[in-house]
């Protein structure tokens, strides 16, 4: 994949993530699109608190069996079970091909743990594409404790 169609898909998942403001406050407005043949085949973005987290909205919209897929999400998938279950587990579950990431979460129960679930689960994976403009969109709404 070219580092113009990473982008292009990156800032789908972007302004899908926009989609989900004010709804998923306080949580963060997080965008995930899922890419088959260099097409989008799903979108998802957080769903108000206890609902689904953008990544789990997508892969919803694709059938158990379709793994060879590639998942573009603006933030590191969640490591945690809160009132939803992690994010990256189910990326593992589902052996999703590859993984391209905005930025990393800064929350404390994150940070660099939703990677460390993806790398245990043989799931390749790049962090850092649009991070500037990620980053600038996401920080007002990001726990940094």
């Amino acid at each position: 994949m070219t580092k113009q169609e990473i982008e292009y898909f990156m800032m789908e998942a972007v302004k899908e993530g926009r989609r989900a403001l004010p709804l998923c406050l306080p949580n963060p407005p997080i965008g995930c699109v899922i890419v088959k043949d260099g097409k989008i085949i799903a979108r998802g973005h957080t769903n108000p608190p206890g609902e689904h987290h953008a990544e789990a909205m997508a892969l919803a919209q694709i059938p158990e069996e379709e793994n060879d897929v590639i998942l573009f999400v603006t933030l590191e998938p969640c490591s945690f079970h809160g009132r939803t279950p992690s994010c990256a587990k189910a990326i593992v579950a589902r052996q999703v091909q590859s993984v391209y990431i905005g930025i990393l979460d800064p929350h404390s129960k994150n940070n660099g743990a939703g990677l460390n679930i993806l790398k245990e689960g043989k799931i390749e994976f790049k962090i850092g594409i649009l991070e500037q403009l990620i980053t600038k969109e996401l920080d007002p709404y990001l726990l940094k404790e």
